[in-house]
């Protein structure tokens, strides 16, 4: 099929997102990303396996659904970010399951390709809440973008940190950009707007669900470098994000206190990819490294 027989490609976006995999999850997400990028390039989707509920979307396209959300999105700040886009983030594009989309406020910079996610717990120990804001001003310092998950607790001391340093910071939000949660948080998400981006792949009048929190987890992780998990229990989402930082094949650093304290992470310490830190100082010259390297590469 020629993508010149169809209409703009962002309508395309959000016709198939709502046909093919509405909970913009998993192998759905991969398979649309796929296709997309296939249209662009004006290859027959016959060509991709698994693809052919795809093209029966797009020979279905509700215009009408279509044309609603465009306006939408015309008359709002919210910008539609997808794959097919230079603004697209560059680490996320390279996990396996990047959504095939972000809804974005604020501004997504080549400068955050030099982003570490920061994580932890949402009931953090007075000492984690200073771990987090230390390590993220340091980040800051270093002009590297402090990524986080809005979440009360650790998150929130990251991507405060990052600000008062006068660093940038992504939130990634579990819900849409018009239901920002915890509500106790629309400040802090217009701050972040100011001077990097809030995003959610998540329509933008998403309540946050269940099942959108470990969704998010993987923007998360795919958006960054590596995470550094402060504080975090058995089933928490940071130790999710950990999980998919690994098979992401990004960096994992865990605080030593935490490997003290917790089996989950002194077990997951010993696998590659993986390391243990006495201090701030340790990832910061490991990712400093990293990002050197990688601008190095790119020059």
């Amino acid at each position: 099929m020629d993508s010149s027989d169809l209409i703009s490609h962002p309508e395309v976006i959000l016709a198939l997102a709502e046909r093919v995999c509405p909970s913009l999850n998993g192998p759905s997400s991969f398979r649309l990303a796929a296709a997309l990028e296939a249209l662009d390039a004006n290859l027959d989707l016959d060509h991709f396996e698994g693809l052919a509920d795809v093209q029966a979307g797009i020979q279905e396209i509700d215009r009408r659904r279509v044309e609603h959300w465009t306006r939408v999105l015309a008359g709002s700040d919210v910008r539609l970010v997808t794959v097919l886009d230079d603004e697209y983030p560059t680490n996320l594009r390279m996990v396996h399951d990047h959504p095939p989309f972000l809804f974005a406020r604020g501004t997504i910079e080549r400068s955050d390709e030099r982003a570490v996610a920061v994580v932890g717990t949402r009931k953090p120990s007075e000492d984690g809440l200073a771990a987090a804001d230390e390590i993220a001003a340091r980040m800051a310092h270093l002009n590297i973008t402090v990524v986080s998950g809005m979440a009360t607790g650790i998150d929130t001391a990251a991507h405060r940190g990052a600000l008062a340093a006068g660093g940038r910071t992504i939130a990634v939000l579990g819900s849409g950009l018009d239901r920002v949660y915890p509500a106790a948080n629309r400040g802090l998400a217009r701050s972040i707007e100011k001077s990097g981006a809030v995003v959610s792949q998540f329509w933008p009048d998403s309540g946050p669900t269940r099942w959108s929190f470990p969704v998010r987890n993987i923007v998360t992780s795919g958006f960054s470098l590596g995470t550094v998990v402060v504080e975090a229990g058995p089933t928490s989402g940071a130790r999710q994000q950990a999980e998919h930082a690994l098979r992401h094949g990004k960096r994992l650093y865990l605080l030593r206190r935490l490997v003290s304290a917790q089996p989950w992470a002194r077990e997951m310490a010993d696998r590659p990819g993986v390391l243990a830190i006495d201090d701030i100082d340790q990832i910061v010259a490991d990712i400093e490294a990293e990002v050197t390297e990688s601008d190095d590469v790119l020059i």
